[in-house]
């Protein structure tokens, strides 16, 4: 539980339009709206456009590539990768609802980018002495520095690595994470004072989750929006290893009626990109395919043919009726809980991982 709070959080509406969005756009960048195709907005050949889209919401990208490919209207709409964006105005205030900064609020920000939300928490804490913002690209950084000087007094910016925090400044009441994470470093809770609040797009399923750091150096978190952000960089997944000879497949009966697990309840897709890392789908031929981590297995005409170290369609199966014996959970009987040794997603009880409670079930079924 989270101690009293000296003041009650300001209202981030009020913050939006005090700080507002179109302060850290680029005059060029490129647009992807929630729906239809992704363009290009040029402030200078086409204003109106180009305010159509800061004052929507919409996530603008502004890097791609690390810097290392020109953000073009070419390149943008190729496979380039975009790493660094103005994210959705209403996910941002969805991040900060979560996160309840107040008047004299210590809070540390992962991920600067354009530096928009690092202006809000400084808005909103009343104090941009009292925010620190780490960025580990300097190119990204430097553009936010500007930025955030021209909109007002700016919060101290540290270029370098957030995932180790920023220990000379801590403890921080708050920690506004802007990349997504696959695994939460534990400096994170080391530097959040007991009661304080962390907020993050936690990667493996694409949500918002919020951690509540608790006195004996463990946090607990629930999960809440869906959400999607670059992973930070120290944690984006390594280049696939060169093939090697493949193993025999091993085919099996299909033995249950597959439709359940296909287009999942969120609360079943949660359990999915956890504990397999993918969801089941349909190709075009009307196989069902499940692809996770070098495993591989299709469903078609009565068949499952699986490959790789893992027999993913078996876990899935599993996984499918653990959520239907507790109930057809949603996502708000489950959550993460960390310590210095383990991160685990549990569900019903933070003290068991979920991933505990497969195991011994797949082992009884198969004794």
């Amino acid at each position: 539980m989270e101690p009293p709070r000296a003041h009650a959080p300001p209202p981030i509406a009020d913050a939006l339009i005090r700080v507002p969005r179109h302060a850290f756009i680029p005059a060029a960048a490129w647009v992807e709206p929630a729906a239809g195709d992704g363009y290009w907005i040029d402030r200078d050949r086409d204003p109106d456009r180009w305010w159509r889209a800061v004052c929507t919401d919409t996530v603008i990208y502004t890097q791609l590539d690390d810097g290392a490919t020109e953000l073009t209207p070419h390149n943008a709409a190729r496979a380039f990768a975009p790493t660094c964006s103005a994210s959705s105005p209403l996910l941002i205030a969805a991040f900060l609802r979560h996160l309840a900064p107040a008047p004299g609020d210590r809070i540390l920000e992962v991920g600067t980018g354009t530096g928009w939300t690092a202006a809000l928490l400084a808005d909103l804490t009343g104090d941009p002495g009292r925010v620190t913002t780490v960025e580990i690209d300097p190119a990204l950084a430097a553009t936010a520095a500007a930025a955030l000087r021209a909109a007002g007094p700016p919060p101290r910016l540290v270029v370098g690595d957030g995932t180790h925090g920023v220990p000379e400044h801590a403890p921080f009441d708050r920690l506004h994470i802007t990349a997504g994470v696959r695994e939460i470093p534990y400096a994170w809770i080391e530097q959040t004072r007991p009661g304080g609040v962390i907020v993050l797009p936690y990667a493996p399923v694409m949500r918002l989750l919020r951690l509540v750091v608790a006195g004996d150096g463990t946090a607990l978190g629930t999960f809440h929006e869906d959400c999607a952000f670059m992973l930070l960089r120290s944690q984006r997944p390594p280049a696939p290893p060169a093939a090697t000879a493949p193993a025999p497949d091993r085919v099996r009966a299909l033995e249950r009626d597959p439709a359940p697990l296909l287009d999942p309840p969120p609360g079943l897709q949660l359990l999915f990109d956890v504990l397999i890392g993918d969801l089941p789908w349909e190709d075009r031929t009307g196989t069902l395919v499940l692809d996770a981590a070098g495993s591989r297995a299709t469903v078609r005409e009565g068949r499952v043919i699986q490959r790789g170290p893992r027999d993913l369609w078996d876990e899935a199966e599993r996984v499918h009726a653990v959520w239907t014996d507790r109930g057809e959970p949603g996502p708000d009987r489950m959550g993460l809980r960390l310590t210095r040794e383990r991160q685990y997603v549990w569900l019903d009880d933070p003290a068991f991982a979920v991933a505990d409670i497969l195991t011994t079930r797949g082992e009884t079924e198969h004794g």
